[in-house]
């Protein structure tokens, strides 16, 4: 398993040694072992699976209090993934990383807490599977505002995405809850 880090140092690229042959391929997708000797030791808490369609997008989420840390990846087809750092002590607070998922490429990002998270879908479809360091509790959930022009996020946009009605409300991130 090799792990690299990003533009924002604590946002983690992971890309598993994958075996294949003429009958598919195999590879850890999770190894708790390795990913703790990578600088990656949170423990799991819940797993999270989502399927949507070509130019949803959802995000950017988080939670004020009960900070998630995730582990995603794409079972099928591919996406746009990023991270915005909103840890107002950090020195790479207010920038994102953004980097594309698939489930041909078989990288996986490690999203630390502290920072919001979302996805675009640029395949017909795609399953998104993640990992998280607590639990989801929906009174604590908060959402950026995905077109913050003060965040300048650059998504691969053909046309207006599809979003829920919470990530349309979302906030710019001069009036978002944010961490310390």
């Amino acid at each position: 398993m090799k792990v690299t880090p990003t533009e924002l140092p604590d946002v983690l690229l992971i890309e598993p040694r994958v075996f294949a042959d003429q009958r598919g391929f195999f590879f850890e997708s999770y190894n708790r072992q390795a990913l703790a000797e990578a600088g990656l030791a949170g423990e799991f808490v819940q797993d999270n699976h989502s399927r949507s369609n070509r130019g949803v997008l959802r995000g950017l989420h988080y939670q004020i209090e009960h900070a998630q840390g995730k582990l995603v990846r794409v079972t099928s087809g591919e996406v746009f993934d990023v991270a915005v750092d909103i840890r107002r002590s950090s020195p790479t607070f207010g920038r994102w990383t953004g980097m594309v998922l698939s489930a041909e490429n078989k990288r996986m990002l490690w999203i630390p807490p502290g920072f919001a998270h979302g996805f675009l879908v640029l395949s017909d479809a795609a399953e998104f599977l993640y990992k998280t360091t607590d639990y989801w509790y929906p009174e604590f959930e908060r959402t950026l505002l995905w077109s913050d022009p003060a965040l300048g996020v650059a998504w691969p946009l053909a046309g207006a995405p599809t979003v829920a009605a919470k990530d349309a409300a979302g906030r710019p991130l001069a009036f978002a809850d944010v961490y310390p």
